[in-house]
């Protein structure tokens, strides 16, 4: 349920755009940290058929022009083609969408070939009248036309955009629309959020694509031991079982306490398959196959096992509350549910097992994630006077409170919370989580070097934290704008932690800046590899078809990388 460098509560989204995010994809991280059911404002056949949209309007339309004006010779050739045009934009106006096309065709027809900028205008024109037809594939022919004898039309390029995402041709949508940002210089509005409605539409389409086939991949050891040091009462961790005969579940626990996680699906399957009389631990197998499933992306057997454990009314109810937590982070985490839905689940769990802190500690970071902090305050403070002996919750607890001074703007809540951050450090000097979580405090105040100390302090604790290391190669970028150290420390985090997403996903958004779109595009694959969350593949193939965008801008327009890359940054 946690995103931090150790399950802190910093929002991947808010430390990625320190660095300086492009305009399109800084725009992504947005969408990211919103529900995915909220969406953009789809473009519907309705929608567009009202649309009166200034940007992509008749060109050269001429009212100044007398229809009265009689000629004292036949029209021929370029004016002759004029003439044809400002026809058809007569009856474009009044809703004669038919005979402005017959127009606009005998413009086409007479224009010389020699003519380039004039015939852009007239295929442009006539692409505006198979628009209001909703004809796609001929306004896509059309505006393919206009920008072939115009390659900078901009007007041209956003009209195919719109026919290219009603068609369902979203990465060529992308293209298109990526390089009238650039054209325009990214001053236009409407364009840039258009390009973030399709960044979502093509990452929500990839992302889905992904996960059909997406492959088990077990997390990092540091990762594991993290998340399972998040659940204060995690009854599986806590059994202490005394047998000699490694099979089924003991032998699951036994890995499990060693740190090998490889074989436990394997041995809780053994235990969950055999007889009723030789399954002594049936539901608790089913309990950490279902965790270990739900690790490694397997949704769908997840909640098959959490489920199965949680709706046993006579199983333990410590069990039971355990997997109605996890149970909600699958709604958390997968598009299939709204993250509303998540509620229910720890209602349930508290019903079950109101004594349980990790229940409060959960849903607490679920209300930090969404903002909702005062409930977050109390959910905290509930889980705190359970447990007032877990280091983590005190943190929380204290972030959650700095947070919501911050929205209130009480300047004592706030020095109290910072006086209190303090206290928990003292009073915990080996809790990671205590250092991480200041130190990104320290960070948004911008106090840049005290922030770096508690990262150190942190390091020391726990040298093979990678993401801490991406979290104070963030911190660089920030505080100097020092790039290549920024860069050298997530290296130095993936040779620590070949599992570590954020730090792809980080080094990536760095090399676009760069303007190394290619590299950029490998690491935001690695990330895509490691990704466990539908949500996380959504924003990660957004960053992705994002610089796939530009590298094909960059050849269609002639332009280089390196030269393209500054603009497209905030």
């Amino acid at each position: 349920m946690t995103t931090g460098s150790t399950g802190s509560t910093f929002p991947k989204w808010q430390l990625a755009l320190l660095i300086g995010a492009p305009v399109a994809i800084g725009l992504t991280y947005l969408y990211w940290r919103k529900s995915a059911d909220q969406g953009g404002d789809k473009l519907t056949k309705k929608k567009l058929a009202d649309i009166k949209d200034k940007t992509i309007s008749l060109d050269g339309d001429d009212r100044s022009r007398s229809a009265e004006v009689k000629e004292t010779k036949p029209l021929t050739g370029r004016a002759l083609a004029l003439h044809h045009k400002n026809e058809g934009n007569k009856h474009f106006r009044v809703g004669k969408y038919d005979l402005a096309i017959q127009e606009y065709d005998a413009a086409i027809e007479h224009c010389p070939e020699t003519e380039k900028n004039d015939l852009a205008t007239y295929y442009q024109n006539r692409a505006a009248a198979h628009e209001q037809l909703q004809s796609w594939a001929a306004v896509i022919d059309d505006c393919t036309k206009a920008i072939a004898c115009n390659p900078m039309y901009t007007k041209a390029l956003i009209r195919r955009t719109k026919a290219y995402e009603q068609q369902k041709q979203l990465a060529a949508a992308l293209d298109d629309i990526t390089a009238a940002c650039i054209l325009d210089q990214f001053q236009n509005k409407t364009s840039l959020v258009m390009a973030d409605r399709i960044l979502g539409e093509l990452g929500r389409q990839h992302a889905q694509e992904a996960m059909k086939d997406k492959k088990e991949v077990i997390p990092s050891k540091l990762f594991m031991k993290n998340y399972f040091t998040s659940f204060a009462n995690d009854p599986v961790r806590k059994m202490v079982i005394a047998s000699s005969e490694p099979k089924g579940f003991v032998k699951a626990k036994m890995l499990f306490d060693k740190g090998e996680y490889d074989g436990i699906v394997a041995a809780c399957t053994e235990e969950i398959e055999s007889s009723e009389a030789e399954a002594e631990y049936k539901l608790e197998a089913l309990l950490l196959r279902g965790t270990f499933y739900n690790l490694m992306a397997n949704y769908a057997e997840a909640k098959q096992d959490l489920d199965a454990v949680a709706e046993l009314e006579t199983a333990d109810k410590r069990l039971r509350s355990n997997a109605l937590i996890k149970r909600a982070s699958l709604t958390v985490q997968t598009d299939s549910e709204t993250p509303e839905e998540c509620f229910k689940f720890f209602a349930k769990a508290e019903d079950i097992d109101s004594t349980n802190c990790d229940i409060y500690q959960h849903r607490g970071q679920v209300f930090i994630l969404m903002d909702r902090m005062n409930e977050a305050v109390m959910d905290f403070e509930r889980a705190h006077n359970l447990c007032p002996d877990s280091a983590i919750i005190a943190t929380h607890l204290c972030y959650s409170r700095y947070r919501m001074a911050l929205m209130t703007k009480d300047d004592t809540a706030h020095r109290n919370a910072m006086k209190r951050f303090h206290e928990i450090i003292e009073q915990y000097p080996n809790c990671l989580e205590c250092y991480s979580i200041m130190a990104q405090v320290l960070t948004e105040q911008q106090e840049f070097q005290e922030a770096d100390s508690y990262f150190q302090k942190a390091l020391k604790l726990e040298p093979g934290n990678a993401q801490i290391l991406v979290h104070r190669a963030l911190l660089q970028l920030q505080w100097q704008g020092n790039v290549e150290e920024a860069t050298k420390l997530i290296k130095q985090a993936i040779e620590i932690d070949d599992k570590c997403e954020f730090a792809y996903e980080t080094l990536g958004t760095i090399e676009v800046q760069r303007g190394n779109l290619v590299e950029a595009i490998k690491l935001f694959d690695g990330a895509i590899a490691l990704a466990k969350a539908e949500r996380s593949l959504v924003h990660l193939y957004s960053l992705k078809d994002a610089a796939i965008a530009q590298i094909n801008v960059s050849k269609n327009m002639g332009l280089s990388i390196n030269n393209l890359s500054p603009s497209y940054f905030a």
